[in-house]
């Protein structure tokens, strides 16, 4: 991890982590989190700023229409069916929350396109709690250093929370994300430029750079 947080400021941060750095705030991070999903970080970040001129609390996005939602976040992957689920979550969220986030993953889970992921990511990026995010990049890595072997991110989720030290939790996403897009990618990765290479016993890898 020591050597991850040295290399890290040379590789591209994740969108998400940029607007959490940027904001600071739990709604902004779990619509970014949302227009994320299945859709490359440069398709992303313009979206997010694109609709967070025009809205960035729940008051008002509902006052946009789901159609000023899409025209704004156009072209991430499913711009339609994420610019309704952007809309009914801000609206639950003034409903059931006042207006605010929840801070506990089972209440976050409760909400329309919430997975685990998207949970972990609110709770670590946006209240700084202890949490572990597991999308592609970390299942895949971890896998390949043989610290789990787990077949789903969710499984890679518990597996971690047994046995990463918890000072290692919130900070685990972003150090994988970060070496996932630009050296261990999913075919071929560039194990030549990695600063953990030594020590991986490259599980699962037949071809690398």
């Amino acid at each position: 991890m020591q050597i991850l947080r040295q290399a890290a400021p040379g590789w591209n941060a994740p969108v998400v982590t940029q607007m959490a750095s940027l904001h600071r705030d739990p709604y902004l991070v779990l619509i970014s989190c949302l227009l994320s999903l299945r859709t490359k970080d440069e398709t992303t970040g313009p979206a997010a700023r694109r609709l967070f001129a025009l809205a960035d609390t729940p008051e008002k996005m509902v006052a946009l229409t789901p159609a000023e939602i899409e025209r704004a976040i156009y072209p991430v992957g499913f711009y339609k069916t994420k610019a309704r689920t952007v809309h009914e979550i801000s609206q639950v969220l003034l409903d059931r929350y006042g207006g605010q986030v929840p801070n506990e993953l089972d209440e976050l889970l409760t909400l329309k396109g919430v997975g685990r992921k998207t949970a972990n990511l609110v709770i670590t990026q946006g209240f700084h709690k202890p949490g572990i995010c597991v999308d592609t990049h970390v299942h895949r890595i971890t896998n390949r250093w043989g610290y789990v072997q787990t077949k789903t991110p969710e499984e890679t989720e518990m597996a971690l929370r047994a046995t990463l030290p918890q000072r290692y939790w919130i900070e685990l996403n972003d150090l994988l994300v970060a070496l996932g897009q630009t050296i261990c990618h999913p075919v071929s990765p560039r194990c030549s430029a990695c600063p953990v290479g030594h020590f991986c016993p490259k599980i699962g890898v037949t071809r690398h750079r």
